[in-house]
Protein backbone atom coordinates (compact mmCIF):
# COMPACT_ATOMS: atom_id res chain seq x y z
CA UNK A 1 0.00 0.00 0.00
CA UNK A 2 2.83 2.27 0.62
CA UNK A 3 4.23 2.13 -2.55
CA UNK A 4 0.91 2.47 -4.35
CA UNK A 5 0.49 6.32 -4.72
CA UNK A 6 4.63 6.72 -6.23
CA UNK A 7 3.21 4.41 -8.72
CA UNK A 8 -0.50 5.92 -9.40
CA UNK A 9 1.53 9.58 -9.05
CA UNK A 10 4.23 7.94 -11.49
CA UNK A 11 1.44 6.48 -14.01
CA UNK A 12 -0.55 10.24 -14.02
CA UNK A 13 2.65 11.97 -14.73
CA UNK A 14 3.47 9.31 -17.59
CA UNK A 15 -0.43 9.93 -19.00
CA UNK A 16 0.20 13.59 -18.62
CA UNK A 17 3.70 13.91 -20.69
CA UNK A 18 1.90 11.59 -23.24
CA UNK A 19 -1.24 14.11 -23.36
CA UNK A 20 0.65 17.18 -23.32
CA UNK A 21 2.80 16.09 -26.53
CA UNK A 22 -0.31 15.64 -28.86
CA UNK A 23 -1.48 18.73 -27.72
CA UNK A 24 1.88 20.68 -28.13
CA UNK A 25 1.26 18.88 -31.59
CA UNK A 26 -2.05 20.07 -32.38
CA UNK A 27 -1.00 23.24 -30.77
CA UNK A 28 2.63 23.64 -33.77
CA UNK A 29 -0.58 22.85 -36.82
CA UNK A 30 -3.50 24.91 -35.37
CA UNK A 31 -1.31 27.91 -33.64
CA UNK A 32 0.26 28.14 -37.31
CA UNK A 33 -3.30 29.46 -38.48
CA UNK A 34 -1.96 32.96 -36.25
CA UNK A 35 0.55 33.55 -38.11
CA UNK A 36 -1.09 33.59 -41.46
CA UNK A 37 -3.87 35.70 -40.57
CA UNK A 38 -2.05 38.46 -38.79
CA UNK A 39 1.19 38.55 -41.29
CA UNK A 40 -1.15 38.74 -43.84
CA UNK A 41 -4.24 40.65 -42.49
CA UNK A 42 -3.29 43.90 -42.44
CA UNK A 43 -1.43 43.92 -46.34
CA UNK A 44 -4.52 42.69 -47.62
CA UNK A 45 -6.83 44.86 -46.05
CA UNK A 46 -4.70 47.76 -47.00
CA UNK A 47 -4.88 46.17 -50.65
CA UNK A 48 -8.54 46.11 -50.52
CA UNK A 49 -9.04 49.39 -49.04
CA UNK A 50 -9.41 52.53 -51.60
CA UNK A 51 -9.67 55.26 -48.88
CA UNK A 52 -8.65 55.27 -45.34
CA UNK A 53 -5.93 53.44 -44.83
CA UNK A 54 -5.75 53.58 -41.41
CA UNK A 55 -8.80 50.96 -41.41
CA UNK A 56 -6.06 48.41 -42.58
CA UNK A 57 -5.32 46.73 -39.88
CA UNK A 58 -9.32 46.13 -38.67
CA UNK A 59 -9.25 42.66 -40.35
CA UNK A 60 -6.81 41.78 -37.64
CA UNK A 61 -8.66 43.38 -34.90
CA UNK A 62 -11.36 41.07 -36.42
CA UNK A 63 -9.51 38.43 -35.75
CA UNK A 64 -8.63 39.43 -32.24
CA UNK A 65 -12.29 40.21 -31.53
CA UNK A 66 -12.51 36.52 -33.02
CA UNK A 67 -10.30 35.36 -30.36
CA UNK A 68 -12.08 37.50 -27.19
CA UNK A 69 -15.41 35.64 -28.12
CA UNK A 70 -13.71 32.45 -28.74
CA UNK A 71 -13.18 32.49 -25.02
CA UNK A 72 -16.72 32.89 -24.19
CA UNK A 73 -17.92 30.24 -26.74
CA UNK A 74 -15.68 27.46 -25.49
CA UNK A 75 -17.21 27.85 -22.13
CA UNK A 76 -20.68 27.37 -23.47
CA UNK A 77 -20.41 24.83 -25.41
CA UNK A 78 -18.13 22.82 -23.15
CA UNK A 79 -20.90 21.07 -21.40
CA UNK A 80 -22.29 20.34 -24.73
CA UNK A 81 -19.68 18.61 -26.52
CA UNK A 82 -17.15 17.77 -23.75
CA UNK A 83 -13.35 18.32 -23.82
CA UNK A 84 -12.30 17.17 -26.71
CA UNK A 85 -15.37 17.91 -28.81
CA UNK A 86 -14.80 21.61 -28.04
CA UNK A 87 -11.30 21.88 -29.89
CA UNK A 88 -13.04 19.96 -32.77
CA UNK A 89 -15.66 21.92 -32.93
CA UNK A 90 -12.95 25.00 -33.32
CA UNK A 91 -10.67 23.00 -35.99
CA UNK A 92 -14.16 23.69 -38.45
CA UNK A 93 -14.09 27.37 -37.66
CA UNK A 94 -10.93 27.49 -38.41
CA UNK A 95 -11.69 26.10 -41.91
CA UNK A 96 -14.90 28.24 -42.13
CA UNK A 97 -12.65 31.09 -41.64
CA UNK A 98 -10.19 30.16 -44.15
CA UNK A 99 -12.85 29.82 -46.94
CA UNK A 100 -14.73 32.91 -46.01
CA UNK A 101 -11.46 34.78 -46.11
CA UNK A 102 -10.58 33.72 -49.35
CA UNK A 103 -14.07 34.18 -51.07
CA UNK A 104 -13.73 37.75 -49.52
CA UNK A 105 -10.33 38.48 -51.44
CA UNK A 106 -11.41 37.17 -54.77
CA UNK A 107 -14.17 39.57 -54.62
CA UNK A 108 -12.24 42.23 -53.18
CA UNK A 109 -14.83 42.70 -50.30
CA UNK A 110 -13.15 43.77 -46.98
CA UNK A 111 -15.44 43.62 -44.67
CA UNK A 112 -16.37 39.55 -45.50
CA UNK A 113 -12.46 39.55 -45.37
CA UNK A 114 -12.96 40.99 -41.96
CA UNK A 115 -15.24 37.96 -41.36
CA UNK A 116 -13.02 35.85 -42.42
CA UNK A 117 -10.76 36.61 -40.13
CA UNK A 118 -13.25 36.94 -37.30
CA UNK A 119 -14.37 33.37 -37.58
CA UNK A 120 -10.12 32.45 -37.74
CA UNK A 121 -10.42 34.53 -34.10
CA UNK A 122 -12.63 32.05 -32.99
CA UNK A 123 -10.77 29.13 -33.31
CA UNK A 124 -7.81 30.65 -32.16
CA UNK A 125 -9.88 31.26 -28.96
CA UNK A 126 -10.18 27.56 -28.83
CA UNK A 127 -6.35 27.27 -29.60
CA UNK A 128 -5.36 29.51 -26.41
CA UNK A 129 -7.41 26.77 -24.56
CA UNK A 130 -4.91 24.48 -25.05
CA UNK A 131 -2.14 25.75 -22.56
CA UNK A 132 -4.51 25.73 -20.08
CA UNK A 133 -5.96 22.31 -20.97
CA UNK A 134 -2.24 21.14 -21.09
CA UNK A 135 -2.30 22.98 -17.37
CA UNK A 136 -5.05 20.71 -16.00
CA UNK A 137 -3.86 17.35 -16.85
CA UNK A 138 -1.01 18.10 -15.50
CA UNK A 139 0.46 17.64 -11.70
CA UNK A 140 0.96 20.52 -9.89
CA UNK A 141 4.70 20.15 -10.26
CA UNK A 142 4.71 19.54 -14.03
CA UNK A 143 2.02 22.75 -14.66
CA UNK A 144 5.13 25.01 -16.00
CA UNK A 145 6.87 22.74 -18.33
CA UNK A 146 3.68 21.50 -19.33
CA UNK A 147 2.50 24.81 -20.73
CA UNK A 148 6.39 25.64 -21.98
CA UNK A 149 5.69 22.35 -24.25
CA UNK A 150 2.63 23.41 -25.46
CA UNK A 151 3.64 27.54 -26.32
CA UNK A 152 7.06 25.43 -27.42
CA UNK A 153 4.46 23.58 -29.83
CA UNK A 154 4.44 27.06 -31.49
CA UNK A 155 8.05 26.42 -33.06
CA UNK A 156 6.27 24.52 -35.98
CA UNK A 157 3.68 27.10 -36.24
CA UNK A 158 6.78 29.65 -36.76
CA UNK A 159 7.82 27.83 -39.98
CA UNK A 160 4.22 26.33 -41.39
CA UNK A 161 2.23 29.73 -40.79
CA UNK A 162 4.84 31.75 -42.88
CA UNK A 163 5.72 29.36 -45.49
CA UNK A 164 2.44 29.15 -46.29
CA UNK A 165 1.39 32.59 -47.34
CA UNK A 166 4.65 32.83 -49.18
CA UNK A 167 4.17 29.03 -51.06
CA UNK A 168 0.09 29.24 -51.48
CA UNK A 169 0.09 33.23 -51.61
CA UNK A 170 0.01 33.36 -55.46
CA UNK A 171 -1.72 29.80 -56.61
CA UNK A 172 -5.27 31.58 -56.75
CA UNK A 173 -3.70 34.60 -58.59
CA UNK A 174 -3.92 37.49 -59.22
CA UNK A 175 -5.11 37.65 -56.62
CA UNK A 176 -2.88 37.48 -53.38
CA UNK A 177 -2.80 35.72 -50.42
CA UNK A 178 -6.31 33.48 -51.35
CA UNK A 179 -4.21 30.34 -51.78
CA UNK A 180 -2.41 31.15 -48.40
CA UNK A 181 -6.22 31.06 -46.55
CA UNK A 182 -7.38 27.61 -48.66
CA UNK A 183 -4.47 26.22 -47.08
CA UNK A 184 -5.55 26.66 -43.39
CA UNK A 185 -8.29 23.69 -44.36
CA UNK A 186 -5.47 20.73 -44.25
CA UNK A 187 -3.87 22.13 -41.59
CA UNK A 188 -7.12 22.19 -39.23
CA UNK A 189 -8.17 18.84 -40.36
CA UNK A 190 -4.45 17.92 -39.16
CA UNK A 191 -5.44 19.21 -35.48
CA UNK A 192 -8.56 17.83 -35.24
CA UNK A 193 -7.23 14.15 -36.28
CA UNK A 194 -4.62 14.62 -33.47
CA UNK A 195 -7.29 16.06 -30.70
CA UNK A 196 -9.30 12.71 -31.02
CA UNK A 197 -6.22 10.75 -29.55
CA UNK A 198 -5.44 12.81 -26.46
CA UNK A 199 -7.49 11.67 -22.96
CA UNK A 200 -9.44 14.36 -21.61
CA UNK A 201 -9.35 13.84 -18.11
CA UNK A 202 -7.94 16.99 -15.60
CA UNK A 203 -5.65 15.67 -12.88
CA UNK A 204 -6.50 16.70 -9.56
CA UNK A 205 -3.63 16.76 -6.91
CA UNK A 206 -5.39 15.83 -3.93
CA UNK A 207 -5.05 12.59 -1.48
CA UNK A 208 -8.20 9.72 -1.59
CA UNK A 209 -10.46 10.77 0.59
CA UNK A 210 -9.77 14.94 1.19
CA UNK A 211 -12.64 16.49 0.42
CA UNK A 212 -12.51 19.50 -1.96
CA UNK A 213 -13.47 23.25 -1.12
CA UNK A 214 -16.29 24.78 -2.75
CA UNK A 215 -15.37 26.93 -5.55
CA UNK A 216 -14.84 30.79 -4.36
CA UNK A 217 -16.79 33.64 -6.33
CA UNK A 218 -15.33 34.64 -9.22
CA UNK A 219 -15.36 38.29 -7.68
CA UNK A 220 -13.02 36.99 -4.47
CA UNK A 221 -10.77 35.47 -7.21
CA UNK A 222 -9.86 38.26 -9.48
CA UNK A 223 -8.88 40.48 -6.37
CA UNK A 224 -6.15 38.41 -5.39
CA UNK A 225 -3.24 40.25 -5.49
CA UNK A 226 -1.79 37.22 -7.18
CA UNK A 227 -4.45 37.20 -10.12
CA UNK A 228 -4.52 40.80 -10.87
CA UNK A 229 -0.66 40.59 -10.97
CA UNK A 230 -0.33 37.90 -13.58
CA UNK A 231 -3.66 38.93 -15.77
CA UNK A 232 -2.40 42.91 -16.19
CA UNK A 233 1.35 41.43 -16.75
CA UNK A 234 0.08 38.76 -19.28
CA UNK A 235 -2.23 41.47 -20.71
CA UNK A 236 0.32 43.79 -21.17
CA UNK A 237 2.78 41.39 -22.33
CA UNK A 238 0.89 39.93 -25.20
CA UNK A 239 -1.38 43.58 -26.10
CA UNK A 240 2.18 44.90 -27.14
CA UNK A 241 3.19 41.92 -28.28
CA UNK A 242 -0.02 42.18 -30.94
CA UNK A 243 0.57 46.32 -31.28
CA UNK A 244 3.82 45.79 -32.51
CA UNK A 245 3.56 42.83 -34.86
CA UNK A 246 0.11 44.02 -36.08
CA UNK A 247 2.44 47.47 -37.06
CA UNK A 248 5.59 45.93 -38.63
CA UNK A 249 4.54 44.57 -41.50
CA UNK A 250 2.83 47.87 -42.56
CA UNK A 251 6.17 49.91 -41.23
CA UNK A 252 8.15 47.53 -43.67
CA UNK A 253 6.39 47.43 -47.19
CA UNK A 254 4.07 50.46 -46.49
CA UNK A 255 6.72 53.19 -44.59
CA UNK A 256 9.65 51.46 -45.74
CA UNK A 257 9.48 50.15 -49.17
CA UNK A 258 10.20 46.26 -48.47
CA UNK A 259 9.20 43.56 -50.20
CA UNK A 260 5.77 41.74 -48.62
CA UNK A 261 8.24 38.20 -48.23
CA UNK A 262 10.48 40.20 -46.41
CA UNK A 263 7.69 40.96 -44.10
CA UNK A 264 6.72 37.57 -43.82
CA UNK A 265 9.87 36.84 -42.98
CA UNK A 266 10.39 38.77 -40.36
CA UNK A 267 7.15 37.94 -38.50
CA UNK A 268 8.82 34.13 -39.10
CA UNK A 269 11.49 34.96 -37.06
CA UNK A 270 9.08 36.69 -34.70
CA UNK A 271 7.01 33.73 -34.01
CA UNK A 272 10.13 30.78 -33.79
CA UNK A 273 11.03 33.81 -31.21
CA UNK A 274 7.79 33.58 -29.58
CA UNK A 275 8.17 30.18 -28.83
CA UNK A 276 11.66 28.79 -29.36
CA UNK A 277 12.35 29.88 -25.64
CA UNK A 278 9.02 27.96 -24.27
CA UNK A 279 11.45 24.71 -24.04
CA UNK A 280 13.24 26.29 -21.16
CA UNK A 281 10.85 28.74 -19.66
CA UNK A 282 9.39 25.98 -17.46
CA UNK A 283 12.95 25.86 -16.09
CA UNK A 284 14.23 29.13 -15.77
CA UNK A 285 10.86 29.45 -13.76
CA UNK A 286 11.84 26.95 -11.28
CA UNK A 287 14.89 28.04 -10.63
CA UNK A 288 15.21 31.46 -10.59
CA UNK A 289 10.94 32.21 -9.73
CA UNK A 290 8.25 33.29 -11.99
CA UNK A 291 8.24 36.63 -11.09
CA UNK A 292 11.89 37.26 -12.07
CA UNK A 293 11.22 35.58 -15.49
CA UNK A 294 8.18 37.68 -16.80
CA UNK A 295 10.18 41.01 -15.34
CA UNK A 296 13.17 39.87 -17.59
CA UNK A 297 10.43 39.33 -20.25
CA UNK A 298 9.10 42.64 -19.88
CA UNK A 299 12.85 44.23 -19.90
CA UNK A 300 13.17 42.33 -23.43
CA UNK A 301 9.93 43.97 -24.62
CA UNK A 302 11.82 47.45 -23.76
CA UNK A 303 14.63 46.25 -25.35
CA UNK A 304 12.54 45.91 -28.77
CA UNK A 305 11.05 49.10 -28.38
CA UNK A 306 15.02 50.55 -28.32
CA UNK A 307 15.79 48.44 -31.05
CA UNK A 308 12.43 49.29 -33.52
CA UNK A 309 13.29 53.32 -32.50
CA UNK A 310 16.55 52.78 -33.26
CA UNK A 311 16.50 52.31 -37.29
CA UNK A 312 14.87 51.34 -40.56
CA UNK A 313 17.42 48.83 -41.51
CA UNK A 314 15.95 45.27 -42.07
CA UNK A 315 18.19 43.99 -39.23
CA UNK A 316 16.29 46.78 -36.83
CA UNK A 317 12.70 45.01 -37.74
CA UNK A 318 14.28 41.56 -37.79
CA UNK A 319 16.07 42.17 -34.83
CA UNK A 320 13.47 43.91 -32.89
CA UNK A 321 11.02 40.99 -33.63
CA UNK A 322 12.71 38.65 -32.58
CA UNK A 323 13.18 40.53 -29.17
CA UNK A 324 9.43 40.81 -28.96
CA UNK A 325 8.75 37.06 -29.11
CA UNK A 326 11.32 36.63 -26.59
CA UNK A 327 10.17 38.81 -24.56
CA UNK A 328 6.36 38.03 -25.04
CA UNK A 329 7.42 34.35 -24.00
CA UNK A 330 8.85 34.80 -20.87
CA UNK A 331 6.06 37.60 -20.14
CA UNK A 332 2.67 35.18 -21.45
CA UNK A 333 4.18 31.74 -20.26
CA UNK A 334 4.92 33.44 -16.91
CA UNK A 335 2.16 35.25 -16.05
CA UNK A 336 -0.68 32.00 -17.44
CA UNK A 337 1.26 30.04 -14.50
CA UNK A 338 0.79 33.23 -12.17
CA UNK A 339 -2.94 33.33 -12.60
CA UNK A 340 -2.92 29.37 -12.99
CA UNK A 341 -1.53 29.27 -9.54
CA UNK A 342 -4.44 31.79 -8.21
CA UNK A 343 -7.64 28.96 -8.42
CA UNK A 344 -8.64 25.44 -7.81
CA UNK A 345 -9.18 22.75 -10.30
CA UNK A 346 -12.84 23.41 -9.57
CA UNK A 347 -12.58 27.47 -10.30
CA UNK A 348 -10.78 26.72 -13.63
CA UNK A 349 -13.73 27.54 -16.63
CA UNK A 350 -14.90 30.36 -14.78
CA UNK A 351 -11.74 32.51 -14.16
CA UNK A 352 -9.84 31.27 -17.24
CA UNK A 353 -12.94 32.25 -18.97
CA UNK A 354 -12.79 35.83 -17.39
CA UNK A 355 -9.53 36.09 -18.28
CA UNK A 356 -9.19 35.58 -21.76
CA UNK A 357 -12.34 37.55 -22.61
CA UNK A 358 -9.86 40.09 -21.12
CA UNK A 359 -7.27 39.72 -22.15
CA UNK A 360 -8.47 39.42 -26.17
CA UNK A 361 -10.43 42.04 -25.88
CA UNK A 362 -7.36 44.57 -25.03
CA UNK A 363 -5.69 42.69 -27.76
CA UNK A 364 -8.07 43.38 -30.28
CA UNK A 365 -8.41 46.98 -29.60
CA UNK A 366 -4.13 47.09 -29.48
CA UNK A 367 -4.30 45.71 -32.98
CA UNK A 368 -6.82 48.00 -34.24
CA UNK A 369 -4.72 51.05 -32.83
CA UNK A 370 -1.52 50.06 -34.00
CA UNK A 371 -3.34 50.88 -37.79
CA UNK A 372 -4.64 53.94 -36.52
CA UNK A 373 -1.65 54.95 -34.56
CA UNK A 374 0.78 53.99 -38.07
CA UNK A 375 -0.98 56.04 -39.78
CA UNK A 376 -1.10 59.29 -37.56
CA UNK A 377 1.96 59.31 -36.24
CA UNK A 378 4.51 56.29 -37.75
CA UNK A 379 6.59 53.57 -36.27
CA UNK A 380 9.01 55.43 -34.16
CA UNK A 381 6.04 56.46 -32.36
CA UNK A 382 4.62 53.08 -31.79
CA UNK A 383 7.55 51.99 -29.83
CA UNK A 384 7.20 54.32 -27.42
CA UNK A 385 4.25 53.19 -26.10
CA UNK A 386 6.00 49.96 -24.45
CA UNK A 387 7.55 51.82 -22.10
CA UNK A 388 5.14 52.77 -19.49
CA UNK A 389 3.34 49.92 -19.87
CA UNK A 390 6.40 48.07 -18.75
CA UNK A 391 6.91 50.28 -16.08
CA UNK A 392 3.76 49.48 -14.44
CA UNK A 393 3.94 45.69 -15.08
CA UNK A 394 7.65 46.00 -13.34
CA UNK A 395 6.20 47.50 -9.90
CA UNK A 396 3.55 45.24 -9.71
CA UNK A 397 5.66 42.30 -10.38
CA UNK A 398 8.12 43.66 -7.65
CA UNK A 399 4.99 43.91 -4.95
CA UNK A 400 3.93 40.73 -5.33
CA UNK A 401 7.90 39.09 -4.53
CA UNK A 402 7.41 41.46 -1.85
CA UNK A 403 4.26 40.44 -0.12
CA UNK A 404 3.05 37.13 -1.86
CA UNK A 405 5.61 35.06 -4.08
CA UNK A 406 4.15 32.36 -6.17
CA UNK A 407 5.96 29.00 -5.69
CA UNK A 408 6.03 26.87 -8.24
CA UNK A 409 7.65 23.57 -9.24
Amino acid sequence: MVAAQPDAMATALSTAKRDVRLLATAQAFLGSIAPIAISTGGLAGYQLLAADKSLATAPVTGFNIGTALGAVLIALISSYLGLRGRFIFGTVLSMAGGVLAAIALLRADFWLFALGLLFLGLSAGFVQKIRFAAADLSPSFYKPKAISWILGGGIVSAVVGPQVVILAKDLLEPVTFAGSFLAIIPIALIGAIIMTLVHFKPHVDHADGQVIAPARPLSEIVANQRFITGMICGISSYALMSFLMTGAPLAMVVGCGYSSDIATLGIQWHVMAMFAPSFVTGQLISRFGVEKIVAAGIVILMGCAAMAAAGIAVWNFWGALVLLGVGWNFGFIGSTAIVSASYKPNEADKVQGFHDIILFTIVALSSFGAGKMFNAYGWFAMNLVVWPVAIVCLILLFALMRKNPVKVG
